[in-house]
């Protein structure tokens, strides 16, 4: 068994699994962590991967696991599904047809998320949801190597309790994000920009509105869309405050060899998605940035995401804007496929500084997928360290563990139960555990 399979068109994929307002709560340290910074520190969602198929790199590189070019790959895969049925098969030949006569392609998803913590300084419940619209339009080469095109992605983020999901875990005692993306955001635009493949689809550069997201520190199981929820399974393994996303800003990457690459990048430390053209305006003013380096292995450029190893690094500056502090971080991350069906992980971050939650972290785990498209089962523990520079406390080290089972219920419909344990909360020393129950919820269209 793999985890990946034929689609509709005959590519091999791979299907497994990718600022929020500020909140009332009773304890000051929780208002003291600027909430609305942490939040916006998601991690990336699982692209689609083609198997390798030797030397040729016939996929564009680092083409993000939650780029609008991999989701719409992923809304495209044959789901191993529950009840076998597909209930929007005349919708997808419809945007099928838009695409192979303009070049145009387009999808959405609707994903809800609830948790329920059995302790709390505060509200020990939290519902959200997001609703997202992508897109990519190739104008350049289409149907040919190196193309340009378009690609965007815009959300609306709204929580349907006074604290969402992104603020629960804060607001129950525990240093650390227990779903990074679900708050109460309100409309936003995550990515506006122009991708451009070159070197014979070999290498690929974006400049516009950016998501770091989705080529930086990824791995496939990443995703709080299909994947874990808590932050500290995700890019920088809670160890960076800020990802910039809806920044203005550029990268470039691609592959030495069939097994090499590497990708930089600089974007504005000071965006907000919510007000996403003034990016271009503190990008060039204020010219407080984030900056990225990437380099990797792969076992074949097709399977960047499943078997890789990669050491990562960061520097943020200090933004008088958000009042984010400056600092700089490495992140180390390996992942291997076994037997096709068992996906291990070992991954790392470590901080100077820069406003994250943790200074040191240290994640293992794998997921499970006996059959192609069909269930998944992730299992993850983290150690993990509190900044002593984000919280001028002597707080103790912290573990977290966690567990989801992803059912595919039908072709466009996933549910994911999902358990949380907090051990020792460093800002609720009453509670020696915290368990968090969660429910998540996709449709895709």
């Amino acid at each position: 068994m793999k985890f990946y399979t034929q689609n509709k068109v005959g590519e091999c994929v791979r299907i497994a699994g990718r600022p929020c307002r500020t909140f009332s709560a009773s304890v000051a340290l929780v208002s003291f962590l600027f909430f609305p910074q942490i939040a916006i520190a998601e991690g990336g969602a699982p692209a689609s991967v083609v198997k390798s198929t030797g030397s040729t790199l016939d996929r564009n590189p680092l083409d993000g696991p939650d780029s609008a070019d991999s989701l719409l790959s992923a809304n495209r895969e044959e789901k191993a599904d529950l009840l076998d049925r597909n209930f929007q098969e005349n919708w997808e030949a419809w945007k099928a047809g838009i695409k192979e006569r303009t070049g145009f392609s387009f999808g959405a998803d609707y994903t809800v998320v609830g948790l329920a913590a059995t302790a709390s300084l505060g509200d020990d419940t939290a519902a959200s949801a997001i609703a997202r619209v992508y897109g990519s339009w190739a104008l350049f080469n289409r149907g040919a190597k190196n193309t340009g095109s378009i690609e965007f992605k815009g959300e609306n983020r709204h929580s349907f309790t006074d604290v969402p999901p992104a603020g629960l875990g804060l607001v129950a005692g525990y240093v650390g994000v227990t779903e990074p993306v679900f708050s109460d955001q309100g409309f936003r635009a995550t990515t506006l920009y122009w991708k451009q493949r070159f070197l014979d689809d070999k290498a690929v550069a974006r400049v516009g509105l950016i998501d770091i997201k989705e080529y930086f520190d990824v791995y496939a199981l990443a995703s709080p869309w299909t994947g874990f929820h808590n932050l500290a399974f995700s890019t920088g393994s809670n160890t960076m405050i800020k990802l910039p996303d809806g920044a203005f800003g550029a990268m470039v990457g691609g592959y030495f060899s069939d097994n090499i690459y590497a990708a930089a990048s600089i974007a504005d430390a000071s965006a907000d998605p919510t007000s996403p053209f003034q990016s271009v305006q503190t990008f060039f003013g204020d010219f407080d940035t984030f900056k990225t380096i990437e380099i990797g292995y792969t076992e074949g450029g097709k399977r960047l995401f499943l078997d890789n190893a990669h050491i990562a690094f960061w520097q943020i500056d200090e933004s008088k804007k958000t009042g984010a502090t400056g600092g700089w971080g490495v992140n180390g991350s390996v992942s291997s496929l076994v037997n096709e069906n068992l996906l291990v992980f070992l991954r790392g971050g470590w901080a100077h500084e820069g406003g994250g939650l943790y200074e040191a972290s240290v994640s293992t785990g794998f997921g499970y997928m006996t059959t192609p498209g069909g269930n998944l089962l992730g299992v993850g523990v983290n150690w993990g360290r509190p900044n002593s520079d984000t919280i001028p406390s002597d707080l103790d080290d912290q573990w977290t563990g966690e567990v989801f089972y992803r059912v595919q219920l039908v072709e466009n419909v996933q549910v994911t139960p999902s358990t949380q344990l907090l051990f020792n909360p460093a800002l609720n020393p009453n509670e020696d555990l915290i368990a968090v129950f969660g429910m998540r919820g996709r449709v895709e269209f």
